[in-house]
């Protein structure tokens, strides 16, 4: 998570969507960087909304952050966790999916009780809009780095050169159209808000 105070922007850090690339070109620019632990690092928007904001407003009397976020297309999503896992160094370890299919793996993240290697979350519930109507202010899709990059370039008032990290291994993936129906058909939330961005 990237908070820069005077322009009011708090950059929230969904997993597998680039942002560790952001961190690195923004740190230096950003008024607080959230780097550790990974609940603080990747803090959904209501955990945001629990504790960060109630901080911003009380201590630096502050009421009008806006949040930024970006979503990658589900199925992209799930094959970047399936690639992210599949490092050499996960080999033998229980999160690994080093022996597994993607449309199995991708079944195991439809079940309601998920198995370890396949319990990483979920974009609809990390950006999901508050009962109190309250949501992400800007939600880029991760496909529209252009847009994305011109907001913050503007935005922050500078140049931004990103390099390439925390890069899941090349990998050509496959859902069959069975699995990807199902996918589709259990999580229609995130196909929702995906397909809501504008």
């Amino acid at each position: 998570m990237l908070v820069f105070m005077t322009e009011r922007l708090v950059f929230l850090s969904v997993p597998k969507t680039g942002t560790t690339a952001f961190e690195t070109a923004l740190a230096s620019r950003a008024d607080m960087v959230v780097s550790n632990p990974p609940e603080l690092k990747h803090a959904p928007f209501y955990r945001y909304n629990r504790f960060f904001r109630p901080m911003f407003e009380k201590a630096c009397k502050v009421n009008d952050m806006e949040t930024l976020a970006v979503m990658r297309e589900p199925v992209d999503w799930l094959g970047s966790w399936y690639r992210y896992r599949q490092r050499p160094f996960m080999k033998g370890q229980p999160n690994a999916t080093h022996d597994m299919s993607f449309d199995d793996f991708v079944l195991a993240y439809c079940e309601d009780k998920k198995p370890g290697f396949a319990n990483v979350g979920s974009q609809a519930r990390f950006l999901e809009k508050q009962q109190d109507g309250e949501a992400v202010s800007h939600l880029f899709r991760y496909e529209d780095q252009p847009g994305l990059i011109g907001f913050l370039e503007d935005r922050l008032k500078l140049k931004l050169q990103l390099a390439r990290e925390n890069v899941s291994p090349a990998l050509e993936l496959h859902l069959s159209p069975k699995v990807e129906a199902r996918l589709k058909e259990v999580r229609a939330e995130e196909f929702a808000l995906y397909n809501s961005i504008a």
